[in-house]
């Protein structure tokens, strides 16, 4: 099944709306509108992930039907009331575009966890966990097809600003997984990685929405550099969430991060202290780099002393500088409901528990 602009498919489980929780607006107008355009949007993207073969189609609905927060169509979806403020109905192209951006994400997190030996993905089994590498890396690959099938109606500007966008997620992830050069800031390369990786999707969400509900350049250039820095400030969340979730909230259990090896924010914020003769940071270090935490009492020790390092707090005030810095660009528009929501989902961006 291919997906498709018109389409009575009904959604299952939650709603795009309704797993997004509380929406960044205090405007009962513009809330009413994203409630329904990520309704819509996730009508359409239950659709463009089912396929008539048997094989495929469970795995591929898999991440889709495991909920999600849905950020990229929520930020398509914003930019297009940027755009146009005070419309109730967005243009059938912003809602194809927030399709596209979903599920080019959805793809690289198939990717992803293979990649990283995810065990799990939002609360459950990761893909491959239940259906193997091989199968997770090609349903990835299927849905990466699905989204340049949506996106080839959305016009050649479209195609190209996705195919930019699908390079610099590439590229992320071989920086990633190559890690820094000899001569590079671990630092550095890390926040580099994370606009190529995460906040190159983002920035390309608002900008759709933008551009399809035909803002001046202006309002497209807000909503990319708005984007740009959102996303990173968003991952640098992720990083603290990783330490200071008690429950599992993001659907990973606390210190996933730390057992998988992923250098986040605070770990390498410890190991340049450690460098510096830091006791504390050099205990820390010890520990991450003991070989044992695959014990989760081992774990667990490590999770506790990072998060009472001050580095974590010094990452979460990273986090907070850098969706101070994405509210800045909007302050060349004129105000309006959407601006607000922009303004405010980047405020709190930083301090999430979810």
């Amino acid at each position: 099944m291919n997906p498709s602009a018109n389409t009575s498919v009904t959604t299952a489980g939650k709603t795009s709306g309704q797993a997004q929780g509380a929406l960044p607006t205090t405007d009962p107008a513009l809330e009413d509108a994203l409630r329904d355009g990520l309704d819509a949007v996730e009508v359409r993207l239950r659709h463009a992930v089912s396929t008539t073969d048997p094989i495929a189609d469970a795995p591929a609905r898999h991440l889709v039907e495991a909920g999600g927060k849905r950020v990229r169509p929520m930020l398509t979806l914003l930019g297009a009331h940027l755009a146009a403020p005070g419309s109730a109905v967005v243009a059938d192209e912003v809602l194809e575009a927030a399709v596209v951006c979903e599920l080019t994400h959805l793809a690289s997190l198939y990717h992803d966890d293979v990649m990283d030996s995810a065990p799990t993905r939002r609360g459950a089994p990761a893909a491959q966990q239940l259906y193997g590498n091989n199968t997770a890396i090609l349903i990835g690959d299927l849905l990466f097809a699905r989204a340049s099938n949506v996106v080839a109606a959305l016009g050649p500007e479209a195609v190209l600003l996705q195919a930019a966008t699908f390079e610099r997620l590439c590229l992320g992830q071989l920086h990633e997984t190559v890690g820094p050069r000899p001569e590079e800031d671990p630092v550095r390369h890390y926040l580099d990685v994370l606009s190529d990786k995460t906040a190159s999707l983002i920035a390309t969400a608002g900008r759709f929405g933008a551009l399809f509900a035909g803002g001046s350049e202006d309002v497209v250039q807000a909503m990319v550099r708005y984007g740009e820095d959102v996303g990173v400030a968003f991952q640098l969340a992720d990083d603290v969430l990783d330490l200071a979730s008690d429950t599992g909230e993001s659907g990973k259990r606390p210190g996933t991060d730390l057992r998988e090896g992923v250098p986040t924010l605070p770990v390498l914020l410890a190991r340049r202290a450690a460098a510096e003769g830091d006791v504390h940071a050099l205990a820390v270090v010890g520990l991450l780099d003991s070989g044992r935490l695959a014990d989760d009492d081992v774990l667990a020790e490590a999770v506790a002393a990072l998060r009472a390092h001050p580095v974590t707090e010094a990452a979460r005030a990273t986090a907070r500088e850098w969706a101070h810095r994405a509210a800045t660009h909007l302050a060349v528009l004129p105000p309006s409901p959407a601006r607000e929501a922009l303004e405010a989902y980047a405020a709190t961006v930083a301090d999430r528990v979810v």
